[in-house]
Parts: structure tokens; C-alpha cells; sequence
């Protein structure tokens, strides 16, 4: 056998071989998507019990209005329902830390009351604020069973500030605005109770 035609056996191979690959691909691509977007669910919805709803809450995003709060801003949400009835909202929080902003995920049920709150994003010191990145987090655990009104306004501030938190050690400004954060969802839940429940008349 000649160079030439060993060459095209090799390029026919090679063409074949890459046609092949990028069919599996294609044929592949819904299921990987999928199994993205499950991975993607599971980490999101951690603070919801898994039998707590039965529908999918981030494939159906709520569109929220007013959503520059005094101390954060929402840039999304989403309903956990159950059998019909809401069971949850999810809102997702961003506010300004010690270095930089601080994206939040804050669930609060049909009621009003904080079911739990874990950080998406931040870029605060390694060792000191960066610790609210941690999942478990103890911290921000100690905010669940809160609502808009218990404790009071002026409960919702660190001890140093005359209110009823702990603070993150060594990190007071980054635990200040993750309690304004907080409090600013939480309100936010009491004010557009009907809409993001879904029982608007």
C-alpha cells in the first residue's frame, strides 16, 4: 500500500471518528443537560427537605417587582409547591460585604418563617467572612424560625449594635450586611405575600 492511500485511511479514520464522537454527543446532549440541571437543582434546594415539594422550582422563575430592597437587591425567585399549594419561596439575595458582594439564597415558608439560608457566592476573607461560603453553616443557621417581625427591627442587628445576633468573628461587616439581607427578604415575603404565594385575586 502506497503513502497515499495510507494517508487517506488515516484521514477517512480520523473523519470517521470524529463524526461518531459528535453524534454520540448530540444523541447525549438532553440527557447530560438534564443531569446538569438535577445536579444544579439539588445543590440549590439543599435547604428544602427532598419530601417537602413535588414540583421543579427553578424551571419556573418568578418574576418579582420591586426588587431594590434598603440593604440588598432580589435578581430572582422561585416557588416550592406541593400537591398545588405553595410550600416555600426561595429568594435569591445579592447585598455588598467587606470585599465584594455576597449572593444569598433565602427560603422562607408559606408563613413567613425563615426556613434556612446558604450562601451562592462570595469573595469575602479566607478565614474570617469567607467562613459564610461554608455548607453546613452554622452561622446562618441560627437565623432559621426568624421572620420579618421576630425579633424586632431593632432585634435585627448584631449584639455590638444593641440587637440580638452573633456575628461571624472577625468579620462585622460582612455579618451585618447578610442580617440586613436577610431581614430586607424577609419583609419583602410580608409585602408581596399574595403574589409570590400565588394567591392573588
Amino acid at each position: 500500500m502506497n503513502r497515499t492511500a495510507s494517508a487517506f485511511i488515516v484521514l477517512l479514520l480520523a473523519v470517521i471518528g470524529i463524526a461518531a464522537t459528535f453524534f454520540v454527543q448530540r444523541i447525549n446532549a438532553p440527557q447530560i443537560a438534564a443531569e446538569q440541571r438535577l445536579i444544579e437543582s439539588r445543590k440549590l434546594l439543599d435547604l428544602l427537605p427532598l419530601d417537602a415539594y413535588d414540583n421543579q422550582p427553578l424551571e419556573h422563575p418568578m418574576a418579582l417587582a420591586d426588587t431594590t430592597l434598603s440593604h440588598s437587591t432580589l435578581t430572582g425567585g422561585y416557588r416550592a409547591t406541593e400537591r398545588g399549594q405553595t410550600v416555600a419561596i426561595l429568594l435569591r439575595s445579592q447585598t455588598q460585604g467587606y470585599a465584594g458582594a455576597i449572593e444569598l439564597l433565602i427560603a422562607i415558608d408559606a408563613n413567613g418563617k425563615l426556613l434556612g439560608v446558604k450562601t451562592l457566592k462570595q469573595t469575602e476573607t479566607p478565614g474570617l467572612g469567607g467562613h459564610l461560603g461554608d455548607w453546613p453553616n452554622t452561622w446562618l443557621q441560627t437565623f432559621t424560625g426568624t421572620s420579618s417581625k421576630e425579633p424586632t427591627d431593632a432585634g435585627w442587628a448584631l449584639k455590638k449594635d444593641q440587637g440580638q445576633f452573633d456575628q461571624v468573628a472577625g468579620a462585622t461587616i460582612t455579618s451585618r450586611a447578610v442580617i440586613s439581607a436577610i431581614h430586607d427578604a424577609l419583609r419583602y415575603f410580608d409585602e408581596h405575600r399574595a403574589a409570590l404565594l400565588g394567591s392573588e385575586t
